[in-house]
């Protein structure tokens, strides 16, 4: 994780509070693929670029103990500061260099995190700490297929979306480019026979405005371009939940409308 774009303070806060924590059906495919290779009790997960936790927490239920790893250290401050899972803690670590002895993991899992690890060096460490049939599970998010629905002006909310998308790309990196190609080429790279790469699940939740103006906050690009013109950055936030309310109809950003995103898994299992 050689990659140093989400250690601000006020970063790590909006993350923190806009970040969609993975959904069910992604948790059920991993969890499913994990039990079919390896009998309980399953005792550590690792979740690598764990951010400020979302997946770690979703994890807790499973295992004895997960512990988080980031290079932020304000990401895990946000984390710690989450009450109720006395079995996850956090640690401040890269994904190319684990602290675990090895043999001794269960399970590894990045959520939207993969993409910025340096792939050789992380597929050499996740052969070493994974148990025997341990298992890997890197998943994310295509956000080029996201669709917005609010009554009939679904497809306009979605070309506005679209359009702030354009507007960041001069501000894209390529590990971004690597994520919204299903993290294909660290698929291919993996050097374990029993692996499979789901493409496409595709999952429809409730979002307000307020909470979608403030996911394209977390996104590095939004904070790329935030860093280089802050009120131009700005600006754009604000243009664009007027746009969507105006479209909408309606002047509350708590109003909420459907959003439509298409996640991915890469899984892969050690060979005994």
């Amino acid at each position: 994780m050689s990659h140093r774009l989400f250690e601000g303070k006020a970063h790590a806060s909006i993350y923190q509070k806009y970040r969609f924590t993975p959904p069910d059906e992604v948790k059920n495919y991993i969890l499913q693929y994990l039990n079919k290779r390896k009998e309980e009790p399953h005792v550590l997960a690792v979740d690598l670029g764990c951010g400020t936790g979302q997946n770690s927490r979703l994890m807790a239920p499973y295992f004895q103990e997960v512990v988080g790893i980031d290079i932020s250290e304000c990401q895990l401050e946000e984390a710690r500061a989450v009450p109720g899972f006395p079995n996850v803690t956090y640690r401040k670590g890269v994904a190319e260099v684990l602290p675990f002895p090895d043999g001794s993991v269960d399970l590894l899992t990045a959520a939207s995190a993969a993409h910025w690890f340096d792939q050789s060096r992380f597929l050499v460490e996740a052969s070493r700490v994974l148990k025997p049939r341990g298992c890997m599970a890197l998943l994310g998010f295509c956000d080029s297929n996201t669709r917005l629905h609010y009554q009939n002006c679904g497809e306009r909310l979605t070309h506005i979306y679209e359009e702030v998308k354009l507007a960041l790309l001069p501000h894209t990196s390529n590990q971004v480019a690597v994520s919204e190609g299903k993290l294909e080429e660290i698929y291919s790279a993996i050097p374990f026979p029993d692996k499979e790469r789901i493409e496409s699940i595709r999952v429809s939740s409730p979002i307000s405005v307020r909470n979608l103006v403030g996911f394209i906050e977390t996104w590095s690009m939004f904070q790329a371009s935030k860093k280089k013109d802050p009120q131009t950055a700005e600006d754009l936030l604000l243009k664009t939940q007027k746009r969507f309310l105006d479209e909408m109809g309606v002047t509350s950003p708590d109003t909420e409308i459907e959003h439509e995103l298409e996640y991915f898994c890469v899984l892969a299992s050690k060979p005994q």
